[in-house]
């Protein structure tokens, strides 16, 4: 099992910026994805970004170039740095780590751009 702990939500104005972490524990295993998801009211949870634990990235159009995710494997921590926010990024934001094993999710945490 892996327990994934997310932080750092909350409310910022159109085009400020918000820096998400999530600490992975338990059952996580050297080589592994983590990444974030969001799902807005009403649609569908969607990637914003994955990072493999030797550093390859992906992201999803709506974000490149504004938002940044990192990782420090030694603390099993991935961040997500997300800059000149839009009001279209308001979601709940969930951490998500998978392994050879299985996939696991963070409890979510809140992002709200207001306009």
């Amino acid at each position: 099992q892996v327990q994934l702990v997310e932080s750092g939500g909350g409310l910022v104005q159109a085009g400020g910026s918000l820096r998400l972490s999530c600490a992975a524990s338990g059952s996580t295993f050297s080589i592994n994805t983590m990444g974030w998801s969001r799902q807005a009211p009403g649609k569908q949870r969607d990637l914003v970004a994955t990072i493999t634990s030797s550093g390859t990235t992906n992201y999803a159009d709506s974000v490149k170039g504004r938002f940044s995710i990192s990782r420090d494997n030694a603390k099993n921590t991935v961040y997500l740095q997300m800059n000149s926010l839009k009001p279209e990024d308001t979601a709940v934001y969930y951490c998500k780590h998978q392994n050879w094993r299985s996939t696991y999710w963070g409890q979510g945490t809140q992002v709200t751009v207001s306009s």
